[in-house]
């Protein structure tokens, strides 16, 4: 399948993908884990999540899985530094996972489905790999708002917009899950639908994300590839990345994001 990420492994990436664990990003499937539960975390980019789901199921294992080598040398080393044993890590493309069927509890994917060039494929490799009983978890965003709407945050929405279609993207993909769920063999009544919340106002959080997306506009993959693809100039992007210091400055500065979720029982 070919790759659609928009983004790269870069540290302005990293930075914002480090800062999720499962309270602040699984927390719709914390209730239904038990210790001794073997777990797939597909796409595990810096492994934060997947260090902390290994936390969750001491006397279980959990696998994380990235297409690209670049992050797991980074999730090996946060899981050594936190102390962590049951987890490993490894390459593997979501649309055909190098795992043989029913061998999973639980299969959890987050903010992966939007990027990829199958979703309803992915799905289908997520169920086979899970036991007969187990959970698929998947989360993804759907829409986000801002203040103050400043001209260049709707210029960096609107980039991301064009650029993630032009790939082969999905846009919406946390509206669309349950549909795919359903294509990828899921019986309806076994589709748990919820939806969850980042916001970001404080200090500290403007400047978690909004400096991120900062230092994305002046240096990242997706920087690079705005401009080497003519979706931006590096005049437009200087803009952007203006804007977003600005909204960390703003003591009135809010951003909130709305992601879908889906549990499906197989």
């Amino acid at each position: 399948m070919p790759q659609t990420y928009t983004n790269d492994h870069s540290d302005s990436v990293l930075r914002t993908h480090s800062w999720r664990n499962v309270s602040n990003s699984a927390a719709y499937l914390l209730p239904h884990l038990k210790p001794h539960m073997s777990i797939l975390d597909v796409g595990c980019g810096p492994g934060s999540i997947t260090v902390d789901l290994a936390k969750k199921v001491p006397a279980g294992h959990v696998v994380g899985v990235e297409y690209v080598s670049d992050p797991l040398d980074g999730a090996r080393a946060l899981a050594t530094s936190e102390g962590v044993s049951n987890v490993s890590f490894q390459v593997g493309d979501i649309h055909e996972l190098p795992f043989p069927d029913n061998q999973f509890d639980v299969v959890h994917a987050h903010q992966v489905l939007q990027h990829i060039a199958d979703p309803v494929q992915a799905l289908k490799e997520m169920r086979r790999v899970v036991k007969p009983g187990g959970i698929v978890a998947v989360r993804e965003s759907t829409s986000i708002t801002v203040y103050p709407e400043l001209e260049g945050l709707m210029a960096w929405e609107d980039l991301g917009e064009r650029m993630r279609r032009a790939k082969g993207n999905q846009t919406k993909a946390g509206s669309c899950l349950h549909v795919w769920a359903k294509k990828a063999g899921f019986p309806v009544e076994n589709i748990n639908k919820s939806a969850g919340t980042w916001c970001f106002s404080t200090p500290d959080e403007r400047q978690y994300w909004g400096g991120a997306m900062e230092a994305r506009a002046r240096s990242s993959g997706f920087a690079k590839s705005a401009i080497q693809d003519g979706f931006a100039s590096q005049e437009d992007l200087e803009k952007m990345a203006l804007a977003w210091r600005a909204f960390v400055e703003d003591e009135d500065g809010w951003i909130g994001l709305l992601h879908g979720q889906i549990l499906c029982w197989k």
